[in-house]
């Protein structure tokens, strides 16, 4: 509850923000899998629903069970279609920020340009907010589990590895939306690996979840993806252990060259491969701590997501709620409800 900035015409009014008034949809679209919740304006998650669905069966198609969806589990709600006031959209590859466009996604044939808000909107006439999969885990595990962090670091090592980073309390996109793509900066180590993109030497070539897989595969184990490797480390396999603590500094050498930039108070890290635990978390830290300079590294924490698979769709919630509790977006929404 709080009073309303006085203009010096009739006293300002008392209003109370009623998170229940409205509500948003939020989407997280993996590679394979995919998420879609309704939240309340705290992203409170009210209802979900999650399928085993391909991003490579192409825009119309899973943008088609999406608002489909969408409309299912505001019936469960017994929600009204106006009550709905977002969207967000978190995507696995490049996207435009400002248009909410994929740009070249490697793993989303079909999706390149494609022009998802103004598709989704035909459904369900709201502002829909897209962006990429680790921008939307940053905005999810900040808001719920680093609310007071200003300066934090979000890595996603799975497929791919990328960042998104809290700088001042505001997630930064850069010019086009492409900040935070740390796999593809070099690596030495790389330097002689065919990265995905076409390049030589990116970091993910040899520390993302296929790079471990091609490499434990070449020394005779039985491993085809991230699970396997995650078992192999549980189970103590010598190999996996080496691997996974090697990816580890890898990516702590990338992330020293961000804390040296950035100064982050936090860096959380993510997805399939955070599963290893302390097993990546002792090579990142290693490898930070170690070529670090002290005061970057005074109050610095690295630990391992707390939100997991929640953090994606939370985060998309929370970008569709930004939008709208942004003060032009609530004059005459009656969001805040008077109080007297």
């Amino acid at each position: 509850m709080a009073d309303a900035a006085s203009t010096g015409g009739r006293p300002s009014s008392r209003v109370a923000f009623n998170p229940q008034a409205r509500v948003v949809a939020a989407a997280d679209l993996g590679a394979t899998h995919a998420t879609v919740a309704i939240t309340d304006l705290s992203g409170s998650v009210l209802t979900e629903v999650r399928e085993s669905r391909a991003i490579s069966l192409g825009p119309t198609a899973v943008l088609d069970w999406l608002v489909e969806t969408i409309g299912i589990l505001l019936g469960d709600l017994a929600r009204q279609p106006s009550d709905l006031i977002g969207i967000g959209i978190g995507l696995p590859g490049p996207v435009e920020y400002s248009t909410g466009t994929p740009t070249n996604p490697p793993i989303m044939p079909g999706w390149d340009g494609f022009e998802v808000p103004v598709y989704v909107r035909r459904t369900w006439n709201v502002p829909v907010l897209v962006d990429n999969d680790v921008n939307i885990m940053a905005l999810g595990e900040q808001a719920m589990c680093w609310p007071d962090v200003q300066h934090m670091i979000f890595v996603k090592v799975a497929t791919g590895i990328g960042a998104g980073i809290i700088s001042g309390g505001r997630l930064q996109h850069g010019s086009d939306g492409s900040a935070g793509d740390i796999g593809h900066i070099f690596a030495d180590r790389a330097k002689s690996t065919l990265c995905r993109c076409g390049n030589y030497g990116c970091l993910e070539a040899i520390a993302a979840v296929p790079a471990l897989v091609r490499d434990l595969a070449a020394e005779g184990l039985e491993v085809a993806k991230g699970d396997d490797i995650i078992k192999l480390v549980r189970e103590g396999n010598p190999a996996a252990l080496l691997a996974v603590r090697q990816a580890g500094r890898d990516i702590g050498g990338m992330l020293n060259m961000c804390v040296a930039v950035v100064n982050p108070s936090v860096i959380v890290i993510g997805g399939s491969l955070s599963a290893a635990g302390e097993h990546v978390m002792a090579g990142i830290r290693e490898a930070v701590y170690s070529r670090s300079m002290p005061l970057a590294t005074k109050n610095l924490s690295i630990v391992l997501s707390q939100m997991g698979a929640q953090a994606g769709v939370v985060g998309a919630g929370i970008m569709a709620i930004n939008h709208a509790l942004a003060p032009q977006q609530l004059e005459g929404r009656g969001i805040g409800a008077p109080s007297s």
